[in-house]
């Protein structure tokens, strides 16, 4: 996922919930997430990417330390804004999208936000049967743009990441050439090597 010369080390969390599926969820991982962000800071880590859409604990991560802390939805989001008019999110299941459409209000961008689509496929689930889920994120993502005039399609879900390449067929099979599919972590790590090489992080005047 990250360039040549970045070395990334994945943690997950000791405890918490398995899956983040409702706001219920996110509170109880932030606080594992914090001290994550905290030791990763200490080991001399250069930046922290948040392995999750929802961004749980994202705020309360860069108030304790000085890296960027970068949170999937939010590098997502704005990265959409920045290639079309409008994008859709492709989430998992229809209870997910009172979060996403929070989220792009929080960031600013819920004029953007053409739509929040769903496969109906729970997290936990999305390994089980990648056929069935890049077969359902095609047909939403080309629901999206044919009805909700999506320009950008944004993965909801970073289980979700390799399915784009497929989706971008999809779109052009049913005649949508040129609509940039997102894949939120590979995008947002990336865009935190851009920060950590540009000697950015988050403004201690706002965290």
């Amino acid at each position: 996922m990250g360039g040549s010369g970045t070395d990334i080390t994945v943690r997950q969390l000791e405890s918490g919930p398995t899956t983040i599926e409702s706001a219920y969820d996110a509170v109880l991982a932030a606080p594992g997430i914090v001290e994550i962000a905290r030791e990763a800071d200490a080991n001399g880590a250069d930046a922290v990417v948040i392995d999750c859409m929802d961004d749980p604990g994202l705020a309360a991560a860069r108030e304790c330390v000085k890296i960027p802390i970068l949170g999937p939805a939010q590098t997502s989001m704005h990265l959409a804004s920045m290639l079309g008019h409008r994008f859709s999110i492709m989430t998992t299941e229809e209870r997910s999208v009172p979060t996403v459409e929070n989220l792009a209000r929080l960031y600013g961008l819920s004029e953007m936000l053409a739509s929040v689509g769903w496969i109906t496929i729970p997290v936990a689930d999305l390994d089980d049967d990648r056929n069935q889920v890049a077969d359902a994120l095609v047909e939403r993502s080309v629901e999206a743009v044919r009805r909700d005039g999506a320009h950008v399609i944004v993965f909801g879900c970073t289980l979700m990441s390799g399915h784009a390449g497929t989706v971008i067929e999809g779109l052009e099979k049913a005649g949508y050439y040129g609509v940039p599919v997102i894949d939120p972590m590979p995008a947002t790590i990336r865009i935190a090597e851009a920060v950590v090489d540009l000697g950015l992080s988050h403004s201690q005047r706002t965290y």
